[in-house]
């Protein structure tokens, strides 16, 4: 039995290298704007990385921590790696920086393209073409990579809402 597409959630999916800093950063920080604006039931959250260098792990400690003290709780996420598939599965497929938008658009199918950008073209507030790795970094760079996303997310859901009114407006 097909689903009708048009009633299915609004899926985005966060991409960065490992999947434990920037994208579950994302994932946490929308997922929990999207329940705050009771969209829950109508848009999915995810996050992967290009690489799959940490399967099955939850994110860096200093993520979990600084994301802990805006109000964000990053302990169930899991790193897994970005599929092909995923690209069928997803609205959005959201990368946050050159490399890894190159490596998920050579991946994707090109049926799927116009879905992969990067996370901050969504910014309001900021001017940055990418959300910068903290890996290697200090605390300064978590901070950085929260205010980013804190702002990006913000965008992305007015993107959401209006992509759920359009598709509310096809099915009637």
């Amino acid at each position: 039995m097909q689903m009708d597409v048009r009633a299915a959630p609004f899926s985005v999916l966060f991409v960065c290298m490992g999947n434990i800093c920037r994208s579950p950063t994302a994932h946490g920080v929308f997922r929990h704007k999207v329940a705050l604006s009771g969209l829950q039931s109508q848009v999915r959250v995810d996050s992967a990385g290009t690489h799959n260098y940490h399967p099955g792990r939850a994110p860096d400690h200093r993520t979990q921590r600084h994301a802990a003290l805006r109000g964000y709780d990053l302990s169930d996420l899991r790193a897994r790696q970005m599929l092909a598939g995923d690209f069928e599965r997803h609205d959005l497929v959201l990368a946050m920086d050159w490399d890894n938008l190159a490596l998920a658009q050579a991946l994707c199918p090109p049926e799927h393209a116009r879905k992969v950008r990067r996370l901050t073209e969504f910014c309001q507030q900021f001017d940055s073409p990418v959300v910068p790795d903290p890996y290697y970094g200090g605390a300064a760079g978590f901070h950085e990579v929260l205010d980013l996303v804190e702002d990006a997310c913000e965008g992305l859901l007015q993107h959401v809402r209006q992509q759920l009114q359009h598709r509310a407006q096809l099915r009637t």
